[in-house]
């Protein structure tokens, strides 16, 4: 693990105004294809590299940028109360910036590779947010995104898979039972876990329902996404 690298994605006048990423690449020289991997409200810490580098060990080229940046640098949060309000302000402040930073990335990967964005918790909503708003992606994966389902009234331009916690007090399951009313097209799973089931970091961590929405999503992009040539 931690075979990527930090790149900058967006370059500004001031710190501020920059944004990185952490980039890793498959073994061999031609990915399947490319993965925007957007992180919860924590930062791109150890979960999300390691999420990056399970999945450029599966043949695909990630990139996750560091949307606090604009905020400080290369934040890291613990999965804790503190983390969580940092982490909420961090958002709060950084928001609005967050769509253009994360089509910024698609500029960094190889050429030619089809790309999916793949989010969790704020990423999640993010995911969604630029699979309905942007052409930029063939394919979006959003991983309890609490603002899903209030943005059930926008339509994605790609094909996206949506997982969802029935235990998840955060994101109601009336509101995701709207969602998948309205969003038929959406490929939406309810998992009898919590918010944040698949992050092995957190104590909602529910390893069933983790391996089972990586199987589906590792076939999701392989589908819409896997370089055939």
């Amino acid at each position: 693990m931690g075979q990527g690298i930090y790149i900058t994605v967006v370059e500004g006048k001031g710190d501020n105004d920059n944004v990185s990423a952490y980039q890793v690449a498959p073994k061999q020289s031609q990915p399947k294809g490319g993965i925007v991997l957007l992180q919860e409200i924590f930062g791109v810490n150890e979960y999300i590299r390691e999420v990056c580098d399970n999945y450029a060990e599966k043949g695909w080229e990630v990139i996750a940028p560091s949307l606090f940046d604009r905020e400080s640098q290369k934040i890291e949060l613990n999965y804790d109360a503190d983390g969580v309000e940092q982490g909420r302000a961090l958002k709060d402040s950084v928001d609005s910036f967050s769509e253009n930073d994360i089509a910024a990335c698609c500029n960094h990967f190889m050429n030619g590779l089809k790309l999916a964005v793949v989010g969790y918790c704020w990423g999640g909503s993010l995911a969604w947010r630029v699979a309905c708003r942007s052409l930029s992606f063939d394919a979006a994966v959003c991983y309890y995104g609490g603002e899903v389902p209030s943005l059930s009234s926008e339509k994605p331009h790609c094909p996206v898979q949506a997982h969802f916690g029935r235990q998840d007090s955060t994101i109601p399951i009336s509101d995701v039972e709207n969602f998948i009313s309205l969003r038929p097209e959406v490929e939406t799973y309810i998992y009898d876990a919590d918010h944040g089931f698949s992050c092995h970091h957190r104590k909602q961590y529910h390893q069933s329902s983790a391996n089972l929405a990586q199987e589906r999503v590792d076939k999701f992009l392989s589908r819409h996404i896997q370089n055939t040539s």
